[in-house]
Order: structure tokens, then C-alpha cells, then sequence
């Protein structure tokens, strides 16, 4: 269904339309603003991400020093690689209800100095993580870092409605990351952990945009609920969803993990695909909203799990 050349989607259902989205509240302080360029809700997720993933490679609980290293080193990476994103996009973020106050569209920070900022952090990244990890893990999270740069921002974001499909790839680096860091290899258990991520990301970006659609729309960025029809979103929300439970149920014999994980992949997987068909059923954005908030608690308890399956297999 649609509105002249436009798709219908929820987000112009709501009452007020766009300006009943909140934007996000200003930095009041040039602090607070640099800290607000690094994106810190992105690093909150690194965390969850990547220090399971560590506990699984070690099968016990790695060197406190080493996830210390491991998790600075990533925060830097994500921080540089979200400050050059803002950096980069400060021209559609004025036009975004919810980006209108970002750091470089108020003015707070001359961009220049965002610019040197984020390439400061990227250069400490590499230098925190080939010192206190290794080198292979201090080339993926700055590869992450690169790929979400130049393969996401630079050029998908604004092409493709495929954007955050394949650009979601820099955000299931950190899985790897945190198991080159305690191995200095890459094995199969990360392997399928960074597919889980992968597909993660579509459902969970998606759900946040079918709201804010006319942002994007406003913006000229052709992210999927943009550009389509609320059922299309719908059924590639299901696709990615569909594939995600896959991988994460197929990381149970992979990892020798025990029920505590398989049971609660099973569990989260299935109240994942009700919750996207629960969406199709009622597509308001309050209902996004809350799968969006759902993706977010489904990693959370899932690499949770991961790692308290590991404590009691193996520590306990």
C-alpha cells in the first residue's frame, strides 16, 4: 500500500507524524559531546558481544588484563569508527528528527576536530590491541572499523536499501575480535557466532526504522521501511530472523555447550519470530519499538547464557 510514489509505513500513521518522534536531548557540555560522537549505546553492545565470546574461546574466565585490553581496545575501534560516521553524515543528521541534535549538527564541535578526534581513536585502538592482545586481533577491529566506514557510510547508506544487510557485517566483528584476542586465531565457533550477528542486525535495525522511516525519508537514505511496502519489511524481518535462530541453534554442538544455552537459544529464537510476526500483525510503531527493545534483550540473554554455560561446564 502506498501514498503516491511513497510506502505507507507505520511511522506516518502516528499521530503528529514525525514530530511526535522525541529527538535525542542535546550535549550541554564539549565532554559530554565527544563522548556523545563515540555512540556509547553502540559500545554498550560490544560489551555484551565480546566478553562471552572471550569466555567461550578460553572456556573459563581469560586473563582479567587481557579482556581489559580487549574491551578498550574495542571501545576505541567503535568509538573512532561511529565519531567518522557522525562525521561524515552531519549533512543528513540536521535533517533527521532523531539526529538533529547530534554534536556537529548543533555546533558544538567544529568538525575538523570531530575528524582528528575519531582517527586518534582508531590509531590508540590498533596500538592498545596489537600490545596488549595481538595483531590479528588489532586487524579485525580496525578492518571492523574500515568496512563500517567506508563500505557503509561512505557508500551503501545513501545507495542502497541494502545498507545495513551488508553493512551490519562491521557490527558482528567484535565476536571475533574478542576470540582472536585469547587465541590469536579464527575458528569456526566465531565463525558461526559472526553469522548469528550478521543476521541479527537486519531485524533489529529494521524494527527501529519502520519508526523513524520519515526520517529517513526525509534524509534521502533508502533504508528498507523507507522504500518499501510494510509487508516486504515484514517478510525480510522474518527471512533474517528465521536465519539467525538457525545459526545460533547450530553454535550449540559446534561449541560443546550444554542446555543451558541450547535451551535458552531455542526459547529467545522462537519469542524472536513471534515477535516479528506479532509485527506484521500490527505494524504501529510502538510495536517496533518493542522488538526493537526485544532484539536488544534477546543478545543480551543469549551470549548471558553463552557464558554461564561455559562456567558451569567447564569452571564449576
Amino acid at each position: 500500500m502506498s501514498v503516491g510514489s511513497r510506502p505507507l509505513v507505520p511511522s506516518r500513521l502516528a499521530p503528529g507524524g514525525i514530530a511526535a518522534h522525541a529527538p535525542r536531548r542535546t550535549p550541554t557540555t564539549v565532554v559530554g559531546a565527544y563522548i556523545a560522537l563515540t555512540k556509547p549505546r553502540i559500545i554498550e553492545l560490544l560489551l555484551i558481544t565480546t566478553i562471552p565470546t572471550m569466555v567461550l574461546a578460553e572456556k573459563g574466565w581469560p586473563s582479567t588484563w587481557l579482556v581489559v585490553v580487549t574491551f578498550i581496545g574495542g571501545t576505541l575501534a567503535a568509538g573512532g569508527a561511529s565519531a567518522v560516521n557522525m562525521y561524515v553524515d552531519r549533512d543528513i543528521d540536521a535533517l533527521m528528527d532523531r539526529t538533529k541534535n547530534r554534536p556537529l549538527v548543533v555546533g558544538i564541535i567544529e568538525p575538523r576536530n570531530a575528524l582528528i578526534f575519531a582517527l586518534t581513536l582508531l590509531a590508540l585502538s590498533f596500538a592498545v590491541l596489537w600490545a596488549g592482545a595481538n595483531l590479528l586481533a588489532a586487524v579485525l577491529a580496525i578492518g571492523a572499523a574500515a568496512f563500517y566506514i567506508g563500505i557503509y557510510t561512505l557508500w551503501l547508506k545513501r545507495t542502497s536499501r541494502q545498507n545495513i544487510v551488508i553493512g551490519g557485517a562491521a557490527g558482528a566483528m567484535p565476536v571475533l575480535v574478542g576470540w582472536a584476542a585469547v587465541t590469536n586465531t579464527v575458528g569456526w565457533e566465531p565463525i558461526v557466532l559472526f553469522v548469528a550477528m550478521f543476521l541479527w542486525t537486519p531485524p533489529h535495525s529494521w524494527a527501529l526504522a519502520v519508526k523513524y522511516a520519515d526520517d529517513y525519508t526525509a534524509a534521502d537514505v533508502p533504508m528498507l521501511p523507507s522504500v518499501a511496502t510494510m509487508d516486504h519489511v515484514v517478510a525480510q524481518m522474518k527471512l533474517y530472523t528465521a536465519g539467525l535462530v538457525v545459526s545460533t541453534l547450530v553454535l550449540w554442538p559446534v561449541a560443546s555447550l550444554g542446555p543451558i544455552y541450547g535451551i535458552t537459544a531455542l526459547v529467545l529464537g522462537v519469542l524472536f519470530m513471534w515477535g516479528t510476526f506479532a509485527l506484521g500483525k500490527n505494524p504501529t510503531p510502538a510495536a517496533s519499538m518493542r522488538l526493537f527493545g526485544f532484539s536488544i534483550t534477546y543478545v543480551t540473554l543469549l551470549f548471558g547464557s553463552m557464558m554461564l554455560d561455559v562456567f558451569v561446564e567447564h569452571v564449576f
